[in-house]
């Protein structure tokens, strides 16, 4: 919270438009249930992957990058997931997913913070001032936050895999954000 100049987060009211899962999203979650997918980090990659390759082809424009290099002038490591304008590289992230390990959403928002932070600043560099998303999550349940060009973070609600419908709006609503503010020069 100090990084990011807040004593705390606003309030964000998500204005979703729930989205039924595809035929695919329910046979793939169906077969993977023989997996154990709660206990270890690698196992809720399974949901993360699955909910990200569901929403992730409506929006052309991007692309998902796992445990991609995050490098800011503040910042170096690597992120769990980054959304960025499709390209062969990683050059303006727009959203960052951040697994709650071990199911420590605290721990995660801290990370999630600080990795929207290094995105802003890396975006700003190139002159990109959009909104950054970030995600928070260990699979079954789901919490956003959005930085505003103001450097406020509002945070959702939790969304939860059991409210699929709620959590593919969620997710299609941060998407399509992501996609409004690729730069016009990324689209040519």
């Amino acid at each position: 919270m100090q990084l990011i100049g807040q004593d705390n987060l606003q309030s964000w009211q998500m204005e979703i438009v729930p989205a039924p899962p595809s035929d695919a999203l329910q046979l793939h979650l169906e077969r993977i249930k023989s997996f154990d997918l709660t206990s270890t980090e690698r196992a809720k990659e399974l949901i993360i992957d699955a909910l990200c390759a569901e929403v992730g082809p409506h929006y052309p424009g991007l692309k998902i990058w796992k445990s991609a290099p995050l490098e800011s002038h503040e910042l170096t490591g690597e992120a769990d997931y980054l959304v960025t304008p499709k390209r062969a590289y990683i050059d303006t992230p727009l959203l960052c997913v951040v697994e709650a390990k071990k199911d420590d959403f605290e721990k995660g928002l801290a990370q999630c913070l600080v990795e929207m932070h290094a995105c802003a600043e890396i975006n700003e560099a190139v002159g990109l001032t959009g909104e950054v998303f970030g995600i928070v999550t260990n699979g079954q349940a789901w919490q956003f936050y959005q930085r505003r060009t103001d450097g406020t973070v509002g945070e959702s609600a939790l969304f939860a895999m059991r409210d699929m419908p709620d959590l593919l709006g969620a997710l299609h609503l941060v998407f399509s954000r992501c996609a409004a503010n690729i730069p016009v020069s990324s689209i040519a």
